[in-house]
């Protein structure tokens, strides 16, 4: 099952759909991105940028709508499929998830364990190079607790690479950061992109760093895009939300007096 459309693209989304419950949470997205660019995906709290992050990694099937990544239409995959294409995703999330009872090396050699079959000593070099790569060398034989936050970050992002993966993503990678390390960490990225040609896809909040990382950036609001374009584009932008969401200025909404009436009797649940 291959993408006939544009082989350009490692990943596209195409009026992707979907609901929780009567909620709409993502209204007729579609995004396009590049072999080896890094798209960062920005918006509101409730935009709906965690939830098209969860739907590229298919861990959360759509109400309607395509997601090609790497030339397969990932919701209809069967299960087998979709799980050996996700071995071609990297994944560092935003707090980490290092297993607390494991230390930093075993954390990183977490999948070559569980995906290969490698043996131990190999596991461990690889392991180790990649924890090379972050700047963590001699940190493989301590404890999750022992780091810091930044240090955390970056274990996450050994583990997320040590299988090479094509694609890369990012959940909010310089949230909870000093302004020095979350700029240390947009360097690393950079360095990954150009060192091992990835495609990586960043959820963030935090301007300056996707104004830094970024080739391209898609604004997101209350489940549409607003823009996809070069950060140039987006920074200039006449829209006036996004300009909103750029100068951290207040949404003023209009409230409609009907519809306030029934969320408080409960009659539009």
């Amino acid at each position: 099952m291959t993408d006939n459309l544009d082989n350009r693209y490692a990943i596209r989304v195409e009026n992707l759909v979907t609901h929780y419950g009567k909620r709409k949470i993502l209204d007729g997205v579609t995004i396009a991105i590049r072999h080896g660019e890094i798209m960062s995906v920005m918006g509101g709290s409730g935009s709906g940028k965690s939830t098209l992050l969860r739907h590229i990694l298919g861990l959360h099937r759509p109400t309607s709508g395509d997601i090609w990544v790497l030339g397969k239409n990932l919701p209809r995959l069967r299960q087998t499929e979709a799980f050996a294409l996700r071995r071609e995703m990297g994944v560092a999330f935003q707090g980490g998830a290092l297993f607390g009872s494991m230390t930093v090396g075993d954390n990183v050699a977490l999948p070559l364990r569980e995906h290969t079959k490698l043996d131990e000593n190999t596991i461990g070099i690889i392991s180790r190079m990649k924890l090379e790569v972050v700047n963590l060398a001699g940190f493989e034989k301590l404890m999750p607790s022992e780091l810091s936050g930044g240090m955390v970050k970056r274990a996450a992002l050994a583990r997320a690479i040590v299988m090479d993966p094509p694609l890369l993503f990012f959940d909010e990678p310089s949230a909870g950061l000093d302004p020095v390390v979350a700029a240390e960490l947009d360097e690393l990225i950079l360095r990954l992109r150009d060192a091992m040609k990835m495609t990586i896809v960043v959820v963030t909040h935090e301007l300056d760093s996707a104004f830094k990382i970024s080739d391209r950036i898609t604004v997101l609001d209350q489940g549409r895009i607003l823009m996809s374009d070069s950060v140039e584009a987006v920074r200039n932008s006449d829209h006036e939300r996004v300009q909103d969401l750029l100068n951290r200025r207040p949404r003023q909404e209009e409230i409609d007096p009907e519809a306030y009436l029934n969320r408080l009797t409960g009659e539009d649940v």
